[in-house]
């Protein structure tokens, strides 16, 4: 496996973001994968790594890269050093980030030698929020042929229905969300939901699939503590033409976590690679 490392790009108001490639030079016209990551994510997190690995092995070249103000910087992938930025996101500069990562796979300025992959067979992976994120990306991007979401929000403003939380929210100008991992109280300004008012039904998930005629799987854990399966539930009763694929026992991050420091994948992250693995082999 060869594997392309902190590739960078410049996305959402002229930030600098990474990318990774994981590819098998030895092949020729693979399909493309395109990893989004979510809420507090980063792509070197955990075992996305290792999941990237294993869909080289099934004949994928796999791309993960990080949103532009997701909190890390090009020198600190690793750790959100950069809480202004975070605080400081919104969905339109991911859906650019994202769109800036396709853009580039089409362009003279790709690394990957050009008769590896297929631009043809393009597909999209979106984790948690970052799913939310691919459904509308892939229902409005004719070079997207295909979608799967692990463990999806089933909209982007799940996080702000309690009572009086957007008048206080409005308020204050910022609400801190905490990060259990590191302790890091991380800021989101009142500019996120401006933004989403905006661009609605833009950014209407459920509008989205029910114009949505693309292939696409839904993943979910079961027993995911962060995202209800209940979201599952109803992204594939939006979706005309979705398969849904729960995973027993599974949470969040299909068993998974951070530090990943095991030779194995999970058992459920097995069965996650598996199935989206299986459902890309079909409609690639």
């Amino acid at each position: 496996m060869e594997l392309l490392k902190n590739i960078q790009l410049i996305g959402a108001e002229g930030r600098p973001f990474l990318l990774d490639v994981y590819f098998d030079n030895q092949q020729t016209n693979q399909p493309v994968i395109i990893f989004s990551h979510g809420f507090k994510g980063f792509k070197d997190w955990g075992h996305w790594s290792q999941i990237a690995a294993s869909f080289v092995e099934a004949g994928y070249v796999f791309l993960a890269f990080n949103f532009s103000h997701n909190g890390t910087t090009t020198a600190s992938p690793l750790d959100f050093e950069d809480l202004e930025a975070f605080g400081h996101n919104n969905f339109s500069k991911e859906l650019l980030d994202l769109n800036v990562v396709l853009d580039w796979l089409f362009s003279d300025e790709c690394d990957i030698p050009s008769d590896t992959y297929d631009l043809n067979r393009i597909g999209l992976i979106g984790h948690s929020r970052g799913g939310a994120l691919s459904i509308i990306k892939a229902g409005n991007d004719d070079r997207v042929k295909a979608l799967s979401t692990w463990a999806s929000v089933n909209t982007l403003d799940y996080a702000w229905g309690a009572e009086g939380f957007l008048d206080q929210w409005k308020e204050d100008g910022v609400y801190y969300v905490l990060n259990g991992r590191t302790g890091q109280q991380m800021p989101l300004y009142y500019q996120m939901y401006e933004d989403f008012v905006a661009h609605q039904p833009a950014f209407d998930t459920r509008e989205v699939l029910k114009k949505f005629d693309k292939p696409y799987l839904i993943v979910h854990g079961t027993e995911d503590p962060g995202v209800d399966f209940q979201s599952a539930k109803d992204l594939h009763g939006w979706a005309k033409n979705s398969r849904l694929a729960p995973i027993e026992g599974a949470d969040h991050v299909f068993n998974g976590r951070h530090p990943f420091t095991d030779t194995d994948l999970p058992e459920n992250t097995r069965k996650l690679v598996e199935v989206t693995v299986g459902f890309f082999d079909e409609e690639l």
